[in-house]
């Protein structure tokens, strides 16, 4: 396997910045081929779909390559992939039409360590119809989601699993397969969100057994659209369309109104590129997505192990959580500092990551916001073992 991280930090114009970015979590940059991808495709005539003339041809060519470019990463069909403005967005017109055929007393389990995006659809759908929401809860030491608690959490009444593939707080991976397990027995729908997965891990839809995942391209340096993946396209037929289009079929049953072309055009580009992490990589795009994102998985493990021993080292810094499994992501919190204070100080040298208050999702669930919040940082393809020393020496001298 050849990750490179110096090669692939070439491939980064804002790195230039001179900033050393832990923000990965909202986000990774964006890569050159991306950036150009967008620029081309705006610089193009782009039309509607429909047409006989070479516009409009150009617009339907680059909605089908965002599919099979989606349907490769995921490793589903094309004719099962949705695309949109956002992951959120999907999940929502997505969790809307399913409740059209919910009712009073039906369930949906969710999990305490579902970041806001995929869980708010599934509370504001389960509201409306008057659907119980079931939680699946972590493990607080450990930030663990135990998979053998679903075999009581879903019951006959269970319409829908929603979890997350991995958590972009603590970065813990829950074991998918089994509650996948779980929810089968009872018929239930699972809805997986593999936005924070995706950058960092091989997906495999039909491995993983869920019905839908979701991915955000924003997380690895993508444009700002999402992705339904269905691993049987059939499903789509059998949902309520939320199209404006009367007689609509397959994929564009969930999607409204004109596509943002040079966006999707971005989005095949920014797949392109994490098929070309390993420069080794050989083989189908599906192929080389596979390789380059398990050569980028042994990579960070690496890098994420050296980091959390050397934060555990530091007597003032408690990382939270210690997942088996899981992506390079993090929180800790520094003794008698608020997180606030400690992202300002990190952003005073030079270094980016995110404060969280710790009054909403996992952070609340584990009683964070009582000691002052956490600080999140999240590694990226192009994060090295010097910009991980550089917040260890940072962190060091804080008192």
């Amino acid at each position: 396997m050849a990750f490179d991280v110096a090669r692939i930090r070439g491939l980064f114009p804002a790195l230039g910045d001179g900033w050393i970015h832990f923000d990965g979590p909202a986000g990774m940059l964006v890569p050159e081929q991306v950036a150009s991808a967008v620029s081309t495709a705006m610089r193009a005539p782009v039309s509607g779909p429909g047409g006989a003339f070479p516009a409009s041809q150009r617009a339907e060519s680059i909605v089908a390559a965002a599919r099979r470019a989606v349907a490769d990463l995921a490793g589903v069909d094309p004719a099962g992939v949705v695309l949109g403005p956002s992951a959120t967005v999907l999940l929502q017109r997505l969790a809307d039409a399913m409740a059209e055929r919910w009712t009073l007393g039906d369930e949906i389990v969710v999990s305490r360590l579902d970041e806001q995006a995929n869980l708010a659809p599934w509370q504001r759908a389960a509201k409306r119809v008057g659907a119980v929401l079931r939680w699946g809860e972590i493990d607080i030491e450990t930030c663990e989601l135990p998979a053998w608690q679903y075999e009581n959490l879903v019951t006959p009444h269970t319409k829908v699993v929603a979890v997350t593939a991995a958590s972009g707080s603590v970065g813990t991976r829950p074991d998918v397969p089994t509650i996948v397990e779980f929810a089968k027995r009872v018929g239930a729908t699972v809805v997986v969100d593999a936005s924070y997965a995706a950058p960092f891990v091989p997906l495999d839809l039909r491995e993983l057994g869920a019905d839908v995942i979701v991915v955000s391209a924003q997380a690895w340096g993508g444009p700002p659209v999402g992705a339904l993946a269905f691993r049987d396209p059939e499903m789509l037929e059998r949902l309520p369309s939320a199209s404006l289009e009367p007689g609509v079929r397959g994929p564009a049953r969930l999607e409204l109104g004109p596509h943002a072309y040079p966006l999707l055009a971005g989005l095949v580009a920014s797949i392109d590129y994490l098929a070309g992490l390993d420069d080794a990589a050989t083989g189908s795009r599906r192929e080389r997505l596979v390789t380059s994102l398990g050569s980028a998985k042994s990579y960070h493990a690496g890098l994420m192990a050296q980091l959390t021993t050397d934060l555990r080292s530091l007597r003032h810094v408690m990382v939270i959580g210690d997942a088996m499994r899981r992506i390079p992501a993090l929180a800790f919190t520094l003794t008698h500092k608020k997180a606030a204070e400690v992202a300002e100080h990190l952003a005073s040298q030079g270094l980016c990551a995110f404060a969280d208050e710790g009054t909403a999702g996992v952070f609340a669930a584990l009683g964070v916001g009582e000691f002052g919040g956490a600080v999140r940082i999240g590694l990226a393809h192009y994060s090295n073992v010097f910009e991980a020393n550089q917040l260890i020496r940072v962190l060091e001298e804080i008192q």
